[in-house]
């Protein structure tokens, strides 16, 4: 299927169909639901996708590897080194990392600014010095490089009508980070962070340590109940966005949408046991929504 994918848009070199290749099963093996929903894209848009996650995924494993021995000052000369790399060879093209040559030639295609790709690695920097965030301005200003920009990188792909569709795909990104935020406290915890601001917390008397206990009391409840409404609140805010996408790369992001934005509904059916399960949307669910989603954009083809 993906030789196919990558005839269909036109990708014919051997070196960059083996790029766009690899960032495709970076996809598949570590983002199940993002690779689920990026099969509901054309087959001519999927690789650029692929390439994206894949330049996001690598940044991401470097910073995040717990099975790695190295410490987090080496991690961060390691990320430092490939992310100037990656820049210094923005405006050529010219790279011969394997995962970086897609990147760049998704970036020439579609006209992605550098910028978003700047923000994103000052977050994933950010991750190896920061270890909580006092408000949401501060959370925002990692969120907004860690999530925010992937979709905007997107939108030019998904071909848009509306220039007010990036302001939503900003929302929906940032909507699909918190609920990861909020499903993985207790993961995150094992990292040495919080990404729940700390004067939101407070607010309901929940303190870093308390959260470090790992006991869902009814003032953690409380609190994670709050930021899910903020989740909520964004999803409804972004949805739009998606009516201004080409009428064929809808019913990827609204797939996208209801199984990201799910996360928190998973939660609240777990009462809020964050420490103790993990809240995930069933392959049912998934599948629930995905295969009708799958024949109509079909349709569209």
């Amino acid at each position: 299927m993906s030789k196919n994918d990558l005839t269909a848009a036109g990708i014919t070199d051997p070196t960059l169909r083996q790029s766009y290749e690899l960032c495709r099963q970076l996809n598949a093996k570590h983002g199940k639901t993002y690779y689920l929903a990026t099969l509901l894209l054309p087959p001519e848009k999927r690789p650029y996708v692929h390439a994206l996650y894949g330049f996001a995924r690598y940044a991401d494993e470097i910073v995040d590897d717990l099975a790695s021995t190295l410490t987090d000052s080496e991690k961060a000369q390691h990320l430092t080194a490939w992310g100037q790399n990656f820049l210094d060879k923005f405006e050529s093209g010219q790279t011969d990392d394997p995962v970086c040559i897609a990147v760049l030639d998704t970036v020439r295609r579609w006209n992605i600014p550098r910028a978003h790709f700047e923000a994103f690695l000052h977050s994933m920097t950010m991750d190896l010095t920061v270890t909580e965030y006092q408000t949401y301005d501060d959370l925002y200003e990692y969120v907004y490089g860690s999530a925010a920009v992937i979709g905007l990188q997107m939108v030019p792909i998904l071909e848009p009508s509306d220039q007010a569709a990036y302001a939503h795909a900003t929302e929906l990104g940032v909507a699909f980070q918190l609920a990861n935020f909020i499903r993985d406290i207790g993961e995150d915890l094992d990292r040495g962070r919080v990404y729940l601001p700390l004067d939101e917390l407070a607010k309901f008397g929940v303190t870093r340590a308390d959260l470090e206990t790992r006991v869902a009391t009814p003032s953690i409840k409380a609190a994670i109940k709050f930021q899910i409404e903020r989740v909520r609140e964004l999803e409804a805010s972004a949805r739009v966005g998606i009516t201004m996408l080409g009428a064929k790369s809808q019913p990827c992001i609204e797939t996208a949408r209801i199984l990201y934005c799910g996360i928190v509904d998973a939660v609240a059916d777990i009462d809020y046991e964050v420490f103790d399960k993990r809240a995930t949307v069933s392959l049912r669910r998934r599948l629930r929504v995905a295969i009708p989603a799958y024949f109509q954009a079909r349709k569209l083809w």
